[in-house]
């Protein structure tokens, strides 16, 4: 930053993932990053660097997603609204925004995060309308057996099993606080809770996890893959369109009045 007085604000959005290669912005790719600071940036015309709470994998969808950025004048809450009215009107439909709001000079999209939820939808029954947004499995599926090995997973533990290999975070521990499967209808929903997630985590911990409710994988190899901290031995990835980031929660005193 330089000496000009900066203002913070975060976004509270959601989007549907099908058509992007993630939130992250890429070269040669379509990015929820990229379409949003487009239009922020000409709707102020200045230029607008967003910083996400996490990149989603091409294809995962958000329920809940928070982006910051800087800005060197204050908005009263009428500018705002008025704001995500324009940028609603101009992005679409596949990216929604709910609200902007300001937030605190240290306060971070990624880092100042307490918890994320994922929901992970399988899909029992096939149903065109729900096609984008959960992974169609025919045949048996122990979901009492998934909830065992679900928990597994509980507590701080290393979860390189799981995480894509080469990736540049400083360490592969998470806390995971809640991993459930139940079913809504048709549907078997797996949610999990974590202070951090690992690139291809979850969709990687649900591949697994459906191993053992068919019966591929038991109990007792399911704890000699978290514990062997290798991710050859885990199950493939599940598809990204069964993934959604479903809530981000935030420290109350990161909020302005």
């Amino acid at each position: 930053m330089n000496t000009m007085s900066k203002f913070r604000y975060f976004l509270r959005l959601a989007y549907d993932g099908s058509h992007f290669h993630g939130w992250q912005r890429q070269p040669n790719a379509v990015t929820v990053q990229q379409k949003l600071e487009e239009a922020l940036s000409m709707m102020l015309r200045a230029t607008v660097i967003l910083t996400g709470a996490g990149r989603t994998d091409t294809g995962v969808h958000a329920h809940e997603f928070f982006a910051h950025f800087d800005f060197t004048m204050p908005f009263s809450e009428q500018e705002m609204d008025k704001l995500v009215f324009r940028l609603n009107g101009y992005l679409g439909g596949e990216i929604v925004l709910f609200k902007m709001f300001p937030v605190t000079g240290d306060a971070h999209a990624r880092f100042s995060a307490l918890s994320r939820t994922y929901r992970y939808c399988i899909a029992r029954v096939q149903n065109p309308f729900r096609r984008d947004y959960t992974h169609f499995i025919y045949g048996e599926i122990d979901i009492d057996l998934m909830n065992q090995g679900a928990a597994l997973l509980m507590g701080s533990r290393d979860f390189t099993s799981f995480s894509k290999v080469d990736t540049d975070t400083m360490t592969n521990i998470c806390n995971i606080s809640f991993a459930q499967w139940e079913t809504e209808g048709t549907e078997l929903v797996f949610t999990i809770t974590a202070d951090r997630f690992l690139r291809n985590m979850v969709r990687a911990i649900v591949g697994t996890l459906l191993q053992v409710g068919t019966g591929k994988t038991s109990l007792t190899d399911m704890q000699r893959i978290i514990e062997g901290k290798n991710r050859s031995d885990a199950g493939d990835s599940a598809p990204a369109k069964g993934l959604t980031l479903h809530r981000i929660i935030y420290p109350a005193q990161i909020f302005l009045p």
